[in-house]
C-alpha cells in the first residue's frame, strides 16, 4: 500500500512538472475535471487509466517507476538540528515555506523586503541542507518527497503553534473564503479513529487542490492554512462540578 501511494504521489509530481492541471487531464483523456479529482482523491487507478495518465506526459510507466525511485532518494523529513537551523532565522523560515510552495526567486523578492542577493545566499543555505536543488539562473529544483512534513512537535511546528495560533484564531471568519466550525459530542474509540481516517482523507484532498494550483500564477494563489485537531477533552471550566 505504501508503495502505492507513493507511486501516485509520484505521478501527480510528475503531472504538475509538466505543467497539467485537472482540467487538462479531463480533456486529453475524455474524463470530467471532477472525475479526475475523485480518482486522484480516492487514489483508484487501472492499470489502463494510468498508461492514460503517462502518455498525457510522453512518457512510459517504467519511466514514472524511474521517477519513484529518483524520489525515495530525497528527504522527508529534516533532523532536529536542520529544523532548529530554519527556525532560528525568520528570513530563512519564511524563503523555506515559500520554496515548499513552489515560489521562484523572484516571486519572493517581489512580494517581500528580501534583496536578490540575500534570497540566493538563503536558497545556498537550503541548497546546503538538501532541501532544494539550486540551479543556474537560480532555478529552484525541490528535493523533498511529495510527502514531506515537518518533525511532528519538532522546532518548527512549536514555533507555529506558538506564533501563529493566536493570530490565526483571532479573525472573526466571517468572509466568503473563511470559516470555523467547532463540534462536539460523545465518541467512543473506535468512532474516533474512524473519524480521523476521514481527516486524513481530507488532508489528501487539500494536497491534491494544492498540488493542482501549482501551476497558477502567484497572483491567483492564497496563502491558505487549514488546522484541524481533534481530542477527548471537557472544557475545564466544568471541572470543579464533577461528582
Amino acid at each position: 500500500m505504501a508503495q502505492t501511494l507513493h507511486l501516485i504521489n509520484t505521478l501527480k509530481k510528475a503531472l504538475k512538472g509538466h505543467g497539467l492541471t485537472y482540467a487538462d487531464i479531463a480533456k486529453k483523456i475524455d474524463m470530467s475535471e471532477a472525475s479526475i479529482k475523485r480518482m486522484f482523491s480516492e487514489k483508484n487507478f487501472t492499470l489502463k487509466r494510468l498508461e492514460q495518465l503517462c502518455q498525457c506526459m510522453d512518457i512510459e510507466i517504467t519511466d514514472l517507476l524511474t521517477l519513484m525511485k529518483e524520489d525515495e532518494s530525497n528527504i522527508s523529513q529534516l533532523t532536529e538540528m536542520q529544523e532548529k537551523e530554519i527556525v532560528n532565522d525568520l528570513s530563512l523560515l519564511l524563503v523555506t515555506v515559500c520554496v515548499l510552495n513552489r515560489w521562484t526567486l523572484n516571486d519572493i523578492v517581489s512580494r517581500y523586503k528580501i534583496t536578490e542577493m540575500e534570497c540566493i545566499q538563503y536558497l545556498a543555505k537550503l541548497d546546503r541542507l538538501k532541501i532544494i536543488d539550486l540551479l543556474p539562473k537560480n532555478k529552484i529544483k525541490l528535493l523533498v518527497t511529495s510527502n514531506f512534513t515537518w518533525i511532528e512537535n519538532g522546532p518548527i511546528q512549536k514555533f507555529f503553534q506558538s506564533k501563529v495560533e493566536k493570530e490565526f484564531f483571532s479573525a472573526r471568519f466571517n468572509k466568503t473564503n473563511e470559516r470555523l466550525v467547532v463540534i462536539n459530542g460523545m465518541l467512543a474509540e473506535n468512532s474516533n479513529a474512524v473519524f480521523q481516517k476521514k481527516m486524513e482523507k481530507l488532508v489528501n484532498e487539500f494536497n491534491d487542490l494544492n498540488d493542482s494550483d501549482a501551476g497558477l500564477p502567484l497572483n491567483d494563489r492564497y496563502g491558505t492554512t487549514v488546522v484541524m485537531a481533534i481530542r477527548q477533552w471537557e472544557y475545564g471550566l466544568f471541572e470543579h462540578m464533577r461528582r
